[in-house]
């Protein structure tokens, strides 16, 4: 079959489901992972011949696609803050608001070390909990000269893909399994330490999307109805403990429950804290001191 003539047939098979941008971004992700063609090809080569072979996986990727199988998992991989990232069903897809997550984070840092002059670049000890694929800690390493920087995650399957991700991006994070629930105290004081925990409701449910519902990780999404900070709760607790001066605690939130989590914080301790709204002007993100 020549490219063209697939193309057509990909967008008919998809047309229901989708609306037409989003098959376009699937057809020319699949293409250039299967087939090693670029978006532009699809115009100077438009007679380019699939082989039987790559049909055959072209086809077996699209009947997954009509089951609304994220194409991130079909491919097994995805990008965030520009590094690439392996992901499977033991991770949630990272997402652009945890990019803004990181973005803020790095800023804050920025702002920290030039008001303290810290042109030497004081090592910063650095925890994530709930890391999943490992995206947020291996951003930041990415993007921070001189940190020590740990992860939580309760799952050893998604540790194990966070492990790989960190080789495949160049750098060295402390991975650890252990359910923050359960945990009493940290190894250590952190400068930073930074979650995007599970925060939805099981009341949210109706809400979510039929593809991340029925194929991504329940347990890193969703929180009992009558105690949906349980999360916040804990991690401040032991960050009340953990922080080092001036430290600071950055979540990622629940947009209905933006007024809550302050009052958490601020129960707990907490001062300057800030709200911050992501790119579809929802506060999703939440700053705070001791």
């Amino acid at each position: 079959m020549k490219l063209k003539q697939f193309k057509i047939f990909f967008t008919e098979e998809l047309s229901v489901i989708y609306p037409s941008t989003e098959i376009d971004t699937f057809f020319f992700i699949l293409i250039e992972t299967y087939l090693g063609l670029e978006r532009i090809d699809t115009v100077l080569k438009p007679n380019f011949i699939i082989d039987e072979d790559k049909l055959s996986i072209l086809k077996a990727v699209l009947q997954r696609l009509k089951k609304q199988e994220p194409i991130q998992y079909i491919i097994g991989k995805t990008e965030f803050y520009g590094y690439p990232f392996l992901v499977d069903e033991n991770t949630l897809i990272p997402r652009a608001e945890t990019e803004e997550l990181v973005e803020w984070t790095l800023e804050e840092i920025k702002v920290k070390r030039q008001k303290i002059k810290d042109k030497a670049g004081k090592c910063l000890q650095i925890l994530d909990i709930g890391t999943g694929s490992g995206c947020i800690p291996i951003s930041l390493a990415k993007n921070l000269s001189n940190a020590t920087i740990s992860a939580i995650d309760i799952s050893s399957d998604a540790l194990k893909v966070a492990a790989k991700n960190a080789t495949l991006n160049k750098v060295n994070i402390n991975f650890i399994e252990c359910d923050i629930l359960n945990l009493s105290k940290l190894d250590c004081k952190y400068d930073i330490i930074i979650s995007n925990p599970p925060y939805v409701r099981e009341l949210e449910k109706a809400e979510i999307q039929k593809n991340v519902l029925e194929n991504e990780p329940h347990l890193a999404l969703f929180v009992d109805n009558n105690n949906p900070l349980i999360f916040y709760a804990k991690i401040a607790e032991l960050a009340k403990q953990h922080l080092s001066k001036n430290g600071m605690l950055f979540f990622e939130i629940n947009q209905y429950l933006s007024k809550e989590t302050v009052a958490l914080l601020k129960q707990k301790g907490f001062q300057n804290i800030k709200l911050r709204k992501d790119l579809f002007h929802n506060y999703r993100m939440i700053k705070a001191t001791l």
